[in-house]
């Protein structure tokens, strides 16, 4: 009995000793790009299978700070610290205060970082050691904003050998645009940026209130606030991708637990703004998969690869429209909403802002050729989201979590039967708007 107790808690000690928590891994749309094996499947292409083309959406690379996440929170939290005579080296694991300095200035926001251009030229590499036999691209595109194309230089630049040969292609973010642009929810009035604000704002409140109290027993002068704790915990990713790492991030400061409060907050607000609780979403998000569709399944076509380069938004709505990441997807029930309660975290979610789009988030549709076994030859194709490979809903019959051309073209139709139509959906107040994003015909 005393060696199975000894054995005990020899086990006990090892699962602890063996857990481990990166706070950089949960930081929603502010998370530094990692790929996270979401699900763990081979990136390889299946064996007997050999990638013939392929379309990437790219969100630019990091930044200094989002404007709205510096003026809400970051920047209102530093002007109460240079404010406050609290005595912060009596602060516990907050008496790094006492010296620390925001790496921000007022005009840095929305700027690409050093690491962010590193991380595009990186990213740039990455894919061109994975499609060897590619030829360079012709064109690049990207939106007008310039840390999209700030992005899209660097990547051209690790991609291929000769940067001056390929062209970067930028495309307006105007409303006038409609869906024929890399930012269509700008023309479209039925989509709000706020959206998701309110739900996620309750569950804000519930996670940081013992936070607050926590640092208020720790430095009983500061008026630590709601807001306050989510501009300390974005600190953590804004610092790391500027400064290299982050006293902010550390587990003395906040908790795994912690952490997850503030992720899961974000997720909500995710969920209700690009995710499967905005009924725009999916409109939003059909237009590049339908170009990407006939891209690919196109017999003639001027490029290998087409790379686009957008924001936040457009690729959570694209994977929306495919059905990705979808709490409901299994239960027989189609209520999203009840999946992402906002009082208490569903842990078992699948909708993870900080896999589906940390900085340089990026889906990919391969065309893949293919002698299998067990399968037809022929062209099949297959996404994958940050190097990832995904299923897509009722399009699974071929090799490696992908699908035969025929059931691909048949499952890009029913999603558009089910979003296409954004003007009728949109409702946008100018003339001229359209359903079709034709930018890659020129």
């Amino acid at each position: 009995m005393f060696r199975s107790l000894t054995l005990s808690l020899a086990l006990a000690n090892s699962a602890l000793a063996t857990y481990s928590f990166d706070p950089l891994e949960h930081l929603a749309g502010i998370a530094p790009y990692f790929e996270p094996a979401d699900p763990p499947l081979n990136p390889k292409p299946p064996q007997g299978c050999n990638v013939t083309r392929a379309s990437y959406l790219v969100r630019h690379a990091a930044i200094y700070a989002n404007d709205f996440d510096y003026e809400e929170y970051i920047e209102p939290f530093t002007n109460k610290l240079k404010n406050t005579t609290v005595d912060w080296s009596k602060a516990g694991p907050l008496r790094f205060l006492a010296t620390w300095q925001t790496p921000i200035s007022d005009d840095e926001q929305e700027k690409l970082t050093k690491a962010g251009e590193l991380e595009a030229f990186q990213l740039g590499v990455d894919i061109g050691m994975r499609y060897p036999s590619f030829q360079a691209p012709k064109r690049v595109w990207t939106s007008t904003a310039e840390r999209t194309e700030k992005s899209a230089l660097s990547f051209i630049e690790g991609l291929v050998e000769q940067s001056n040969e390929t062209q970067r292609v930028s495309v307006a973010e105007s409303e006038a645009e409609g869906a024929d642009s890399l930012t269509p929810y700008e023309g479209c009035p039925k989509y709000s940026s706020s959206a998701g604000s309110k739900q996620s704002s309750q569950y804000k409140e519930i996670y940081t209130k013992p936070i607050i109290e926590r640092f208020h027993n720790l430095a009983p002068g500061f008026n630590f606030t709601a807001d306050d704790i989510v501009g300390m915990q974005e600190l953590c990713g804004y610092e790391t991708v500027i400064r290299g790492s982050s006293l902010f991030c550390g587990l003395e400061v906040f908790s795994p637990n912690e952490w997850l409060g503030f992720e899961y907050t974000n997720d909500i607000q995710y969920h209700y703004n690009t995710g499967y609780g905005n009924a725009i979403s999916g409109v939003l998000g059909y237009p590049w998969l339908n170009a990407t569709a006939g891209l690919l399944a196109s017999d003639n076509s001027s490029q290998d690869i087409y790379v686009s380069f957008t924001h936040r938004e457009l690729p959570p709505m694209v994977l929306v429209v495919m059905g990705l990441f979808n709490n409901s997807a299994y239960s027989g029930a189609n209520d999203p909403n009840a999946t992402m309660p906002l009082t208490v975290q569903n842990y078992m979610r699948a909708w993870i802002s900080s896999r589906i789009l940390p900085f340089l988030t990026n889906i990919a549709v391969e065309k893949m050729a293919c002698d299998s076994y067990g399968f037809d030859s022929g062209d099949y194709f297959r996404v994958l989201v940050n190097q990832s490979p995904q299923h897509l809903p009722d399009c699974g019959d071929g090799p490696g979590e992908s699908c035969s051309k025929p059931r691909f073209g048949q499952f890009v139709q029913t999603r558009g039967e089910m979003f296409g139509g954004y003007t009728e959906n949109c409702q946008p107040e100018y003339n001229n708007s359209t359903n079709v994003l034709s930018i890659y015909e020129s």
